[in-house]
């Protein structure tokens, strides 16, 4: 599958709302079978036409793959190397920052960088890793000048993804003519997720892939508000899958495939 082409982010950085949305926990293999059968009409509007680019996760769990994120290394293609990164921050000796990166000087993450490039930073929270409700779940949302979290955008929440992208709409409405770094963990495909799945009392791979088909039709809201701002650039893709008994493994924090596979696309939105 071909490589998602790097576009030259100083041309995007200072005019287009930049966006990042993961799909915590989306498996590689359940999102291009759903893109496959046609089966995610908002998404695959703006996917090239093989589908999503197969990539490596920086890690198999979370918060570490969000730090990781946040540090300006995104899913890696899982093809040989190297690949240029769209941020990084400045770092001596980095091979994978090429001239269309942008390079975010004295600053340890790309969200502070997005602020002092005069961006309204904006989280809204999924998974427990961003609830705020300890300092765990504070330290990554405290990245931020805004950050969001209520027990209706967590794992357990039937339209958790609704909620979610009914708040990003407001802040962004609110935002005015302010440029804004948003940032949105979507909890939906996390376990449990088989309340996607009529008569369904186990989660597992089919669960997963009816969760991603609620995300989908959802984002039409988000993308709609973006739009109606101007142009935007959008990164979507997961920190990280999950295993449903693949050779004896269940859940994540563990490096087998299907855990450290994921998918990633960009792509522009334009009024």
């Amino acid at each position: 599958m071909a490589e998602a082409p790097l576009p030259d982010m100083h041309r995007i950085v200072g005019s287009h709302d930049v966006v990042l949305l993961t799909l915590d926990t989306l498996r590689f293999d359940a999102a291009q079978r759903c893109f496959e059968r046609g089966e995610l009409p908002v998404l695959s509007a703006h996917l090239p036409a093989a589908g999503w680019d197969r990539r490596h996760t920086p890690a198999s769990f979370t918060f570490a793959a969000h730090a990781a994120f946040f540090a300006g290394f995104l899913p890696t293609p899982a093809r040989p190397g190297p690949h240029p990164r769209l941020f990084a921050m400045e770092f001596e000796g980095s091979e994978t920052i090429a001239p269309e990166t942008f390079v975010f000087r004295d600053r340890a993450d790309i969200v502070g960088g997005f602020r002092d490039q005069g961006y309204r930073t904006v989280c809204i929270g999924g998974v427990g890793f961003f609830n705020r409700r300890n300092a765990l779940g504070r330290q990554l949302p405290d990245l931020f000048e805004e950050s969001h979290w209520e027990p209706g955008f967590g794992v357990t929440a039937p339209d958790s993804a609704a909620r979610q992208f009914a708040l990003a709409r407001e802040r962004l409405q609110e935002a005015g003519p302010r440029r804004c770094f948003l940032f949105v963990n979507i909890s939906a495909i996390h376990q449990p997720n088989r309340h996607y799945l009529p008569g369904c009392d186990e989660d597992g791979f089919e669960s997963h892939c009816a969760a991603l088909r609620y995300v989908d039709a959802e984002l039409a809201t988000l993308f709609a508000a973006l739009r109606a701002r101007g142009p935007a650039f959008v990164i979507v893709c997961s920190d990280h899958g999950t295993a449903y008994g693949e050779d004896g493994y269940h859940g994540h924090r563990h490096a087998h495939e299907v855990v450290m596979t994921v998918p990633y696309t960009h792509f522009l939105l334009t009024p």
